[in-house]
């Protein structure tokens, strides 16, 4: 198990990686502390049956690049292979604002293969590579050194393994003619705004219950406020506060120290210094917000009439036809996407792209009444009408 850390060993390996048709990528990474991503290991490997061309790249030696890498991710001769790989580009967006290309996600893949719903990476080791993995170091805390043999071994494993079923998996697409389909879901992942988080649009991730835009100007100034403080500080935002206590806060509509003393749910250190001053500046913001400026919620789906019948319909109609398929439904629609389309929208995701080759086109023809669904034993069938 070779362990590269200088920016010379680390650039050979990605030359040679570079004359083969795909290399192996996976990462290790702490974030319990943090708001960023601490990258504390990078797991790589080039085709081949054994351990011998996968390697560990410690970025933590002090000196070392990975703009090494960083090209090998823009040399689009050179698949690069993720499972799951959300996370890990988040952290090479951040490092670097580089996106491996091309890119493969196994789990992607998996699931238009039919392998399930975001299916894990132990599962398709034991189902396609006929192996097991030893997991004992999983919550290991990666950034302690030296590494174990143990967590080495377990490393390597997510990127050994990986060889075997991407090799797999794209000879399926290849045979089904899926490629486009996990292509077109790839998009979302090389998008910068999947990464960027804007703290003016954090309001949107709090749940609260009502969507009073005076309650919501307030909840918009505290999440932004709590998103740009953890930011700069490189803290998670519940350190700074959480949601419940925002929400109380934005209720309770504090104007002194003494009267955010009182706050039931705000952590102690969130009582004083910079933190209570932000919040009570955040609270006054929000109070005297014009209305004009005030956050206006989408309700766009809110006073949709649904027909209840059509919308079961759609659901017996996906179920046959993702059977039929073998994709996993809710990557085809959600059952949100139902609802909408059976209310009569059409600007949904199971309606564009690939997903309306398998379902969407169908949806439209039973909304219009041009098929009808039967019973054929356990079976559903498509019955068109005149």
């Amino acid at each position: 198990m070779k362990t590269l850390t200088t920016t010379a060993e680390l650039a050979a390996f990605c030359t040679e990686a570079a004359t083969h048709d795909y290399v192996t990528v996976d990462t290790e990474f702490l974030r319990e502390r943090t708001y960023y991503s601490k990258l504390c290991l990078i797991q790589l490997a080039m085709p081949g049956d054994d351990d011998s061309t996968a390697v560990l790249v410690d970025p933590l030696v002090d000196g070392i690049s990975l703009e090494p890498l960083y090209d090998l991710f823009r040399d689009t001769s050179v698949v690069k292979v993720f499972h799951a790989a959300r996370q890990d580009l988040e952290i090479f967006y951040v490092d670097a604002k580089v996106f491996p290309e091309p890119l493969f996600d196994t789990q992607v893949a998996a699931m238009v293969c039919g392998f399930g719903e975001q299916v894990g990476y132990e599962t398709l080791v034991r189902r396609i590579a006929k192996k097991s993995l030893d997991k004992t170091s999983r919550f290991t805390d990666w950034s302690r050194r030296p590494l174990t043999a143990a967590q080495k071994s377990y490393a390597l494993a997510d990127v050994t393994h990986l060889r075997e079923i991407y090799e797999f998996l794209a000879r399926k697409l290849e045979e089904t003619g899926r490629s486009r389909w996990v292509r077109e879901e790839l998009t979302v992942l090389t998008s910068p705004d999947t990464y960027v988080v804007r703290p003016e649009e954090a309001w949107r991730r709090v749940k609260t219950r009502t969507n009073s835009p005076k309650f919501l100007a307030i909840v918009r100034e505290l999440a932004a406020f709590r998103e740009t403080f953890a930011q700069e500080r490189n803290i998670p935002r519940n350190r700074v506060f959480k949601d419940d206590a925002l929400v109380e806060l934005a209720s309770n509509k504090p104007k002194t120290a003494e009267e955010l003393g009182r706050s039931r749910l705000l952590l102690r250190e969130a009582r004083r210094g910079d933190i209570s001053e932000g919040i009570l500046a955040a609270v006054a913001r929000g109070v005297n917000c014009p209305q004009e400026e005030m956050p206006k919620p989408d309700r766009s789906r809110d006073k949709l009439q649904v027909n209840p019948a059509l919308a079961d319909l759609l659901r017996v109609l996906l179920k046959a036809k993702t059977e039929s398929a073998g994709v996993a439904a809710k990557l085809i629609a959600p059952a949100s996407d139902l609802d909408a389309i059976a209310a009569g929208l059409r600007d949904v995701s199971a309606l564009q792209g690939w997903r309306k080759e398998v379902f969407g086109a169908d949806a439209l023809r039973l909304c219009d009444g041009k098929i009808a669904l039967a019973a054929d034993g356990s079976d559903v069938r498509i019955v068109a009408l005149d």
